[in-house]
């Protein structure tokens, strides 16, 4: 049976895994609350990133409505992230020429409309990127042919 133990920078020593005959393959609860802690202070922190607008903003910069703004989300035209408040954040970026092509695509090849994980997966460096986060690539002039590519393998 494959096991997964799971360790965080975040997580104190103590949550650590133990090393020795008595180690067990799992992860502690201790460790689990740690790993879910962590990824809910980054997706605070990247909602109130200076990047990230409201769907007002959002439609100002798109010319359109935020009735839209909405519809795209939801159908993964563009990346938008739930609000705690009301409503979604968006990525400004997304809406730069070398990107706003890019969005649907790569959400159709992800399987998904998720804003989460569209921006995971445009933020995150990719080894066949030479490193490079898809989103830097594709502003670099890297042809939106690999990046639906990449985002295929990513799916699989």
């Amino acid at each position: 049976m494959n096991t997964l133990a799971l360790t965080s920078p975040f997580a104190p020593e103590s949550t650590q895994p133990r090393h020795g005959s008595d180690a067990s393959p799992y992860a502690t609860a201790a460790q689990t609350a740690a790993v879910l802690r962590s990824g809910a202070q980054y997706r605070r922190e990247r909602m109130e990133a200076a990047d990230m607008i409201t769907t007002d903003e959002a439609a100002t910069l798109a010319g359109t409505t935020r009735v839209t703004i909405n519809a795209w989300i939801k159908s993964g035209r563009c990346i938008g992230v739930s609000h705690l408040r009301r409503g979604f954040k968006l990525p400004r970026w997304q809406f730069e020429p070398a990107i706003w092509p890019a969005l649907q695509p790569v959400a159709k090849q992800l399987g998904t409309p998720d804003g989460w994980q569209l921006l995971a997966f445009l933020e995150s460096p990719a080894t066949a990127l030479d490193g490079q986060t898809p989103r830097a690539a594709l502003e670099q002039g890297a042809p939106l042919e690999r990046i639906v590519a990449l985002a295929t393998a990513e799916a699989h």
